[in-house]
């Protein structure tokens, strides 16, 4: 029941869509309709409001790690992984907006630093050489998000290796018509403001 109650708590923390909140309290309007209509950092850059977009990221990451610290605190080490699963299950598909959510990235990263820093760290190490180089953010992502299990297992930790290993997969499910325009050469680059 306990572990339940956790896996709740950390969906409806992560189901929160902190992007389209920012956005429309500081009147840069639907954020579904600008863009990708993702409601992630990335697409929040696109308004062209790098405050908000940061403020987007952080909040964002933070909704998964704080899931995870708090069930580690008050549960046990398990809860810790599950709330983090849920939150990131929450972003990208939440009850308030006809579960449909984020593309995760955030969350992903946020909930792995809380559940295993150095997993967490070399996730974002990834995201950030590659963004560096290629300037695409959905490449950089899935990458991340392939190499977390990878390191997660070489660690030793296979809880966190299954749990991030669920998340890749959402990652790529969600990145599909990026993965396409990857594909194509059509993806746009880190800052640019149409889709």
């Amino acid at each position: 029941m306990s572990l339940i109650l956790w896996a709740v708590f950390g969906y409806l923390l992560g189901a929160v869509p902190f992007g389209l909140v920012i956005t429309r309290a500081l009147g840069l309007g639907d954020l579904r309709q600008i863009g990708s209509g993702n409601i992630g950092a990335t697409n929040v850059l696109r308004t062209g409001n790098k405050p908000a977009a940061l403020a987007t990221l952080l909040l964002d990451s933070g909704k998964g790690a704080i899931a995870v610290l708090l069930a580690h605190h008050f549960g046990v080490e398990a809860a810790g992984v599950l709330a983090g699963g849920a939150a990131f299950l929450g972003h990208c598909f939440p009850i308030w907006l006809g579960f449909r959510g984020g593309k995760g990235v955030a969350t992903f990263l946020g909930t792995l630093i809380a559940l295993h820093w150095p997993i967490g760290l070399t996730a974002c190490a990834i995201w950030a050489l590659s963004a560096l180089v290629s300037r695409i953010s959905s490449l950089s992502a899935l990458l991340a998000a392939a190499l977390a299990p990878v390191f997660a297992w070489a660690l030793g930790r296979a809880d966190i290796a299954m749990v991030a290993a669920f998340m890749a997969v959402l990652i790529f499910i969600r990145h599909h018509a990026n993965i396409t325009r990857l594909l194509n050469g059509t993806e746009p680059r880190i800052g640019r403001k149409q889709a």
